[in-house]
């Protein structure tokens, strides 16, 4: 692979088809500005990309010869199973396009691990009430930072991984889990992922991070991806700036492109106009 694609086709483009394999690639942004729907176009593009062709080139369009979707993708999230995220990526994109892209998306919800040390009842996140047993047993589980290492070792290596979400990570901050334990795993991630190749996107909000603890997590990453809103009178703009990102902002600058402006249609997030430096 020379490159992965986004799945979102006019960045794509613009950066000659994708992202180059053996990145970590952190998506920040404040809520509802566009993140969480870059994450779920990409899974979804390419997922779609190996379930149906003719759909993918009626809403991607033809991949650059330089780009090849990944063998897998995995959907890592510490708070939701299957069901529950496709019905939120339902409320992005079209239901045909999610409903024959998730059978080639594998997902892996690590709320068991996530939740297993709080004070959140078991039926609540597996629909199964607490016994003696798992009393006794829940200190002796794989943490939810074990679990994240061995899954991503697992699956990670030339594939697309895609990890919803850090800022869940650090509402479970605690004596087991702790900032800097975060802000390691972050910074190891970054290391191993050069020699996996693949792409791996890590979703985070900014309105859950100090700027000191956002600038580790940007600075742990190969490339950030920063989302916001924008006012200009009455209309309110969802906007991206991509930060840091070897292999892709010299591209970008090449061309004078500061900033983007997006937009959320059935075929999920996609570039709606650039801005340049004049």
């Amino acid at each position: 692979m020379e490159c992965i694609p986004f799945g979102v086709p006019r960045l794509d483009g613009i950066i000659g088809g994708g992202a180059p394999p053996g990145n970590v690639v952190l998506l920040a942004g404040e809520s509802g500005a566009g993140a969480r729907e870059f994450l779920y176009t990409s899974v979804t593009m390419n997922g779609l990309a190996h379930a149906d062709e003719e759909l993918f080139d009626l809403h991607y369009g033809s991949l650059d010869e330089s780009a090849s979707p990944p063998p897998e993708i995995h959907y890592v999230s510490f708070t939701s199973g299957e069901s529950y995220l496709h019905r939120e990526m339902s409320y992005t994109m079209d239901d045909e396009i999610v409903d024959a892209a998730t059978e080639y998306i594998d997902f892996h919800d690590l709320s068991s691990e996530y939740f297993q040390l709080s004070a959140i009842p078991r039926e609540w996140y597996l629909g199964q009430t607490t016994t003696l047993d798992d009393l006794g047993s829940r200190h002796n589980r794989e943490s939810v930072l074990n679990a994240l290492g061995t899954t991503l070792s697992e699956y990670a290596p030339g594939n697309l991984v895609v990890i919803d979400s850090v800022t869940d990570l650090i509402a479970g901050i605690s004596d087991e889990m702790t900032w800097s334990d975060i802000a390691m795993v972050m910074k190891g991630l970054a290391t191993a992922s050069h020699r996996w190749g693949g792409l791996i996107l890590v979703l985070v909000s900014t309105e859950a991070l100090s700027d000191t603890q956002l600038g580790l997590l940007k600075g742990a990453a190969d490339g950030t991806l920063m989302f916001s809103w924008e006012s200009g009178g009455s209309k309110r703009a969802r906007t991206m700036v991509v930060q840091e990102f070897r292999g892709v902002l010299s591209q970008l600058e090449s061309e004078n492109i500061v900033q983007f402006e997006t937009e959320i249609n059935e075929s999920g997030l996609d570039v709606s106009d650039v801005r340049k430096i004049r």
